[in-house]
């Protein structure tokens, strides 16, 4: 039976069976922006700057300062820059961009007054539990949002989901599913896919991942997995994109 590839949304069609071309970067992509955010947060607060002080001073609005601080990928990355500028840790971003820093897949330069240094960390998932199950339900959500985007249909099993739920006599979460019944009506995937606290909550009482195939759920928690062991940065990209795929442990 021939396949069909799904470019646009990223999905593989054989016969009745899918399966999800995630991109391996992308959780890894997450976890350094989120990692980024969160220290220009605290670099922030250790100064005793309101989000306000700090918004007024770069040139951004609080809105724009709150998603850089959620580590967004929205905000460009002079937005970022800005940023950093303001709480003096621009020249990190400077090293890379002069090419005073170099990643172990580029060739070495001769030793030398202008040699690169050459660069290799591993990036982990935080530490804290709820961080991680916070990236994995963010990662969830996206690939539940670009499956409904290729499938409408699937809005209105997830609308089906919600509608169960809220005839139940569990009432603490009403409140959250009244907003995702708003969200799935107007696709509002910006609400569903927000880092911020309101966007977190929303998501530990969602009806998306349950449109998601077991196949890319699995896919999810392996990355997941792999990168609360540890990736290594500046091995080759292949190598990268190996751990990100390896079964879990």
């Amino acid at each position: 039976m021939t396949s069909k590839v799904d470019k646009t949304y990223g999905y593989i069609y054989d016969g009745d069976q899918m399966t999800a071309l995630i991109d391996t970067a992308f959780i890894l992509e997450q976890q350094l922006l989120q990692q980024l955010g969160g220290r220009l947060k605290r670099m922030r607060k250790l100064r005793k700057w309101s989000s306000t002080t700090m918004a007024q001073h770069v040139g951004i609005s609080r809105t724009t300062l709150a998603a850089v601080e959620a580590g967004e990928a929205t905000p460009s990355i002079g937005t970022y820059l800005r940023v950093m500028s303001a709480l003096g840790v621009a020249g990190e971003l400077a090293l890379l961009g002069s090419g005073a820093l170099q990643s172990g897949s580029e060739p070495v330069r001769p030793a030398g007054k202008h040699a690169a240094v050459p660069l290799s960390v591993t990036v982990k998932a935080a530490s804290q539990a709820h961080d991680v199950q916070d990236l994995q339900s963010l990662v969830l959500h996206q690939e539940a949002v670009r499956l409904m985007r290729s499938q409408p249909a699937l809005i209105l099993q997830a609308q089906e989901t919600l509608a169960r739920w809220r005839s139940g006599p569990n009432p603490h979460a009403q409140f959250l599913w009244d907003e995702w019944s708003v969200i799935l009506h107007r696709r509002d995937w910006r609400r569903a896919l927000s880092r911020t606290g309101r966007g977190k909550e929303l998501r530990q009482a969602s009806p998306l991942p349950g449109v998601l195939p077991a196949g890319v759920r699995a896919q999810v928690l392996a990355q997941v997995s792999a990168l609360k062991q540890g990736i290594r940065l500046g091995s080759p990209a292949a190598d990268v994109a190996a751990a990100l795929e390896a079964p879990a442990p």
